[in-house]
C-alpha cells in the first residue's frame, strides 16, 4: 500500500486525527477536514488537467466535474474515483 499525506494541520493547539480515504483503490491519508477536487487528484498523483472527480456514497455518485474549486468534507473511508477527460480510444 502506498500511503501519501498532506500536511498536517493544527487545530486549538492540536493535530487532527488522520482521516483516511481512498481514489481510484488507492489508500489516502490526511489530517485536513477539507479539500479540494484538485487537491485530492494532486494527492493521488492524478493530473486534474485530464481527469476530474466523482465521490462514491453507496449507489449516490457526486460529480466535481467543473467544481474544482469547491471545498469537499473530507470523512474516514469516503470513497472518490476519477474520470478521464481524454478521448477515449477506438479499437
Amino acid at each position: 500500500m502506498t500511503e501519501h499525506t498532506s500536511p498536517s494541520t493544527v487545530e486549538d493547539g492540536r493535530h487532527l486525527h488522520p482521516i483516511d480515504f481512498t481514489v481510484d483503490g488507492e489508500k489516502l491519508r490526511t489530517t485536513e477536514r477539507e479539500l479540494t477536487p484538485i487537491k485530492i487528484m494532486v494527492m493521488a498523483s492524478i493530473d486534474p488537467q485530464t481527469h476530474y472527480l466523482v465521490q462514491i456514497e453507496g449507489r449516490h455518485r457526486e460529480s466535481y466535474q467543473g467544481k474544482d474549486g469547491i471545498p469537499i468534507h473530507i470523512r474516514d473511508d469516503a470513497k472518490f474515483i476519477t474520470v478521464s477527460t481524454g478521448p477515449t480510444p477506438v479499437s
